[in-house]
């Protein structure tokens, strides 16, 4: 018997910040966040480019559809904090992956992160989903550390080091 469909409400993604879709008239404010963050990309090369980031907001798995994917920004007025880029039902059903979370500098080291991750657990657990999974660039100390503060554990892994988390 097939599991009942979930439905993700992107506003309960968090309690603090607005949420919504990032599109193509978002490429420059989210050039502008991921350029700032430098030691991402020492780690991640190439830099990051406008051409790059509307390919990663297009980009999907195997077997999934745009339906399933939701590139999003979480903003203070119209400042935009932090971007994310989930996957619904992947790998499989009721799994969530995280293919990108990056916050602005100006919030880093503050919290924000883990709040907002915290938060975007909460609701993921919430409409039935049992996991959430992502990878880490190997050698990144900052990403590795940031995942495992927030309750991700290694699960493998060999280009990524692959993490989850069960809900």
């Amino acid at each position: 018997m097939a599991e009942a469909p979930f439905y993700l409400e992107i506003n309960a993604l968090s309690e603090r910040f607005y949420v919504r879709r990032l599109h193509e008239n978002d490429v420059d404010m989210i050039y502008d966040l991921s350029c700032e963050n430098k030691l991402f990309y020492q780690y991640h090369p190439p830099f990051v480019t406008k051409e790059s980031i509307l390919e990663d907001m297009s980009t999907l798995p195997p077997g999934k559809s745009c339906e399933d994917k939701y590139y999003i920004g979480f903003f203070e007025d119209a400042f935009l904090v932090a971007v994310m880029d989930l996957i619904l039902d992947y790998p499989t059903e009721r799994i969530a992956f995280i293919g990108l979370f990056m916050t602005n500098i100006l919030y880093q080291h503050k919290g924000i992160g883990s709040e907002i991750i915290g938060d975007v657990v909460r609701h993921l657990k919430s409409i039935g989903y049992r996991e959430i999974r992502l990878g880490v660039d190997r050698g990144n100390p900052q990403s590795y550390s940031f995942w495992s503060k927030n309750g991700f554990s290694v699960t493998g892994g060999k280009e990524y080091i692959l993490m989850g988390r069960t809900l």
